[in-house]
């Protein structure tokens, strides 16, 4: 059988104030062509379908609409968890007319999906919290799943009653093996979905992305790949942005998110993971990627001319701009570059040679007049930077009035 595998849609996300609603659009009515020329025979999405737990109504009609056009009237199983960044209780709401149309959503670490059959397409036999387990009709063989949305050591005390010693790395392997021993065996397929931040045992932490919300702090939360059943053959991992295996046993991938949500991230490829799996073989697994979304850019120039030719030249691109000039930077050069692009998220100006590197630990003289003091103060928040002749005059001029 055939999987795609995507996470992270973070819909109503913004890139500080632009709105990237209508790339989400274009991104995802991509991923359901991509679903639509694999032919895939089941859906997961591993996480943080929205960006806050209140998303505004167009990133909730998107979803909706998204979820939908996959299921194809019910034929292919759509199954979809929550991560940090959503509501359990929002992602539940919808559960009874999502699941008419072929869409499984589960917002907390042990919902339980109650048995059904939909007509001609497929059904839920074997249910328990935490697992499911498919009938597909163009499918000879069960399909299991150990679904766990986002869970910390605070969520699986709420849901699973732990011991307050008992940490989410041994929650997680305790649970996930009582299901793999009860239910996975080389007669189906056993997959596993989760929203988490996970890791090979011995390697280098993982950076999580700039503006996500850390699931990894001190490594309390972190959860090793060793983890994982042995029966399992894939895991579908949402969370970190940039796709990679953290799989040691078998692949445990994160998909990554289907668009750059913050400059750390500028330059990255972003995929879907395609996975072919059969009883009793280690999955095969193609990332395919993705080509909707604007291009994230940094750049650094120390000549407005020269950044306002590369603007012009990169008009698709969402820009993080460093300009290193001699002196403040002029409101006729800021308005010269906001005119040759309207990306421009984030100006950053920086004085060459401001010859205050110790500004920081100065002592700034109260007793000066309060032209001298503005100064002061204004090199202390510029790195340095002395204000020039235009502001002061701006200063004087408000301090006179």
């Amino acid at each position: 059988m055939r999987i795609l595998h995507t996470a992270d849609w973070h819909l109503g996300k913004r890139l500080d104030f632009y709105s990237r609603i209508e790339e989400q659009q274009q991104v995802l009515a991509e991923i359901c062509g991509i679903a639509e020329k694999k032919a895939v025979d089941l859906i997961l999405i591993a996480g943080d379908l929205y960006d806050t737990f209140n998303p505004p109504n167009d990133a909730t009609e998107l979803l909706y609409k998204t979820l939908k056009k996959l299921a194809k009237d019910a034929t292919i199983p759509v199954i979809a968890i929550a991560g940090n960044h959503d509501s359990p209780d929002r992602v539940n709401v919808a559960n009874v007319l999502a699941r008419e149309n072929g869409i499984i959503l589960t917002g907390n670490p042990t919902d339980e999906v109650p048995s059904f059959d939909l007509d001609e397409s497929f059904g839920i036999q074997q249910t328990e919290p935490g697992f499911i387990e498919l009938n597909l009709p163009q499918i000879s063989y069960p399909v299991r799943l150990i679904h766990t949305a986002f869970a910390n050591e605070v969520r699986l005390k709420e849901y699973f009653g732990e011991d307050k010693q008992q940490s989410l790395q041994e929650s997680l392997k305790s649970k996930w093996r009582h299901l793999a021993e009860k239910y996975c065996n080389k007669n189906g397929i056993n997959l596993l979905t989760t929203h988490l931040f996970m890791m090979q045992r011995g390697n280098d932490t993982l950076e999580e992305p700039d503006g996500e919300k850390p699931l990894n702090i001190g490594n309390a939360d972190v959860v090793y790949s060793d983890a994982l059943p042995h029966e399992i053959q894939y895991a579908a991992l949402g969370h970190l942005h940039r796709y990679q295996n953290v799989g040691s046993h078998q692949p445990a991938i994160y998909s990554g998110s289907p668009l750059a949500y913050s400059f750390s991230e500028a330059g990255q490829q972003k995929y879907v993971a395609i996975i072919d799996v059969e009883p009793g073989k280690r999955a095969g697994v193609e990332r395919v990627a993705l080509k909707s979304g604007k291009p994230l850019k940094r750049k650094s120039f120390n000549n407005v001319n020269k950044a306002v030719e590369w603007l012009q030249e990169n008009e698709e691109a969402l820009v993080e701009l460093t300009l290193e000039t001699d002196d403040y930077l002029k409101v006729e050069d800021r308005k010269r570059l906001y005119q040759a692009h309207d990306g421009i998220i984030h100006l950053i100006p920086k004085v060459k040679n401001a010859g205050l590197a110790s500004n920081g630990n100065k002592q700034i003289n109260l007793n000066q007049d309060i032209e001298a003091l503005f100064k002061d103060y204004f090199k202390v928040k510029n790195d340095g930077q002395e204000p020039n002749k235009a502001l002061m005059d701006l200063f004087n001029e408000i301090q006179n009035n």
